[in-house]
């Protein structure tokens, strides 16, 4: 049974708006929407107080047309009237699924530059709009080891050739500069632990078969044991800067390296050679190292390879006890099913899955890569996300925090759109519709919380939606309208009744209650 991503922009006259935000100052770019503008005079916030009384409740409402995070309030109503034009949906505790590890974004080098290019009093503005309480309170961070392309030029941390011993190992100043201060400032900023992911786009050329930094290329057999110490260093020296990684992958998208439609930094691997990688090697350093704590999360690449590359590498006994995760990106969900996602569940119940990388704008035909103000790409990000979290899914990464007006800089000319769009001429950046769609979820739904289920009419597709338990006791649903019309809803829960909502036209909703 479908439910809606229930974006519920709630019309009840008994409602008051409620907290002490700031609001959002739209600026319309025309492209179907608007951004909240943040500059030194203004930026919006979002203030929550949880409900302390059972039996009432806040909402937050997102919508095309303008609210962001509009927070209301009341409480539900035993024997309400339901009328027959009223969608039920019934919220049921005893239903448990997976449990979250939260949602976040990434440290690249492109979002430090950004980042830095503001004003220092702007810079903390953006930085907290994604971790502090006043914002949408980021908990994992991604961060790749080494370069990217969303880096200004190819490095690695030892692109001295031939160097086995690793005695020309560094971080780069893209780490001291922009990475790890921001991180530790997003820390100082943070009331949740903010879990660090790192991930690899390739070794150093001279480790590679074909000898570059991308291309058709694979990691060298000779150098299987030198890549994993490579990967225990750059924790080490993480670690020797302040900062502990949660979990690292096994390569950010290994397909890359195989089909390199994209000439950007990668290198391939087959399931078959991973899976020796990681049984022999990777696994077994990580063990005996001060990391052992460190989860490991394969695969690292779309939908579309589970779970047939999930299932070769799993055949593997030593590979499977080494292996805590599945991390899957998002650029091709529109064409795979989501039951692959079940299929993997079911048949590695004892893994998680987590969404590591989703970003707007990537395929050739999106001739515009940033889309100021775009509702559409917003309610993407709605779909995806609630769509993973309906099918086991764990949490939700988003690409760069922050990119410029061109999407970048990247040094492979590979623009995307960004949740946060940094304009350094104004002092000033963008929270685009993306930034507060990722917000519904983040902002509310706490690291720990089980996912329950919602129950509502067979054939109803216009609301869509997710519910959990938090690990309060309280109760958080997020829900989506995608239509340009509004819809009546009533949310039941047996504990205490009914509240009667009025969904907006293409609007996104938080409710929360104890």
């Amino acid at each position: 049974m479908k439910i809606g991503f229930m974006s519920i922009f709630i019309s009840l006259p008994l409602w008051t708006i409620v907290g002490g935000s700031e609001s959002c100052v739209h600026k319309d770019y025309g492209n179907g929407g608007t951004v909240c503008v943040c500059n030194s005079e203004h930026c919006d916030t979002v203030d929550f107080v949880s409900p302390t009384e059972p039996g009432k409740y806040l909402l937050y409402t997102s919508s095309k047309t303008g609210d962001r995070m509009t927070r209301t309030d009341g409480e539900f109503q035993q024997n309400a009237t339901i009328h027959a034009n009223r969608i039920r949906i019934v919220v049921d505790r005893s239903s448990i699924f997976q449990s979250i590890i939260g949602f976040g974004g990434a440290f690249t080098d492109a979002a430090g530059i950004n980042i830095l290019s503001l004003s220092a009093d702007v810079q903390g503005k953006l930085l907290r709009s994604y971790f502090s309480p006043e914002g949408i309170e980021y908990g994992i961070g991604r961060v790749p080891i080494g370069g990217c392309d969303f880096s200004t030029h190819t490095y690695t941390y030892d692109d001295m050739d031939g160097d086995v011993m690793l005695s020309h190992f560094n971080l780069s100043e893209e780490d001291f500069n922009y990475k790890i201060p921001l991180i530790k400032r997003a820390k100082l900023m943070s009331q949740k632990e903010i879990k660090l992911i790192g991930s690899a786009w390739t070794a150093p050329p001279w480790m590679k078969t074909n000898n570059d930094y991308s291309g058709f290329g694979f990691l060298k057999r000779e150098y299987f044991q030198l890549w994993a110490d490579y990967i225990i260093r750059f924790l080490d020296e993480y670690k020797h800067n302040g900062h502990t990684f949660w979990g690292i992958t096994t390569g950010n998208e290994p397909m890359n390296g195989i089909i390199p439609i994209n000439r950007f930094n990668s290198m391939g691997w087959t399931p078959r050679e991973q899976r020796e990688w990681i049984s022999k090697n990777l696994g077994p350093s990580m063990v005996a190292s001060q990391h052992n704590k460190t989860k490991l999360i394969m695969l690292d690449d779309q939908r579309f390879l589970l779970p047939w590359w999930v299932d070769i590498v799993m055949q593997d006994a030593d590979a499977q006890r080494y292996i805590d995760g599945i991390g899957v990106h998002w650029y091709w969900d529109s064409v795979v099913p989501t039951r692959t996602l079940d299929e993997t569940h079911n048949r590695h119940p004892e893994k998680f899955i987590l969404a590591t990388e989703s970003s707007i704008g990537d395929k050739p035909w999106n001739f515009e890569k940033v889309l100021l103000g775009s509702w559409s790409r917003g309610e993407e990000y709605m779909m995806d996300i609630l769509q993973d979290l309906q099918h086991w899914v764990v949490g939700w990464i988003d690409w760069n925090l922050a990119l410029n007006e061109r999407g970048g800089p990247n040094w492979a000319r590979n623009y995307v759109d960004s949740a946060v769009i940094v304009n350094a001429t104004a002092d000033e950046f963008y929270k685009q519709p993306m930034f507060y769609a990722i917000g519904h979820f983040s902002k509310f739904i706490t690291q720990g919380s089980v996912r329950i289920a919602l129950k509502a009419p067979d054939g109803d597709d216009y609301v869509n939606g997710v519910a959990f338990l938090k690990p309060d006791g309280g109760i958080a649903v997020v829900m989506h309208n995608q239509l340009d019309s509004s819809v009546a809803v009533t949310i039941t829960d047996d504990r205490y009744g009914d509240i009667n909502i009025d969904c907006p036209p293409r609007s996104f909703q938080t409710l929360v209650y104890i």
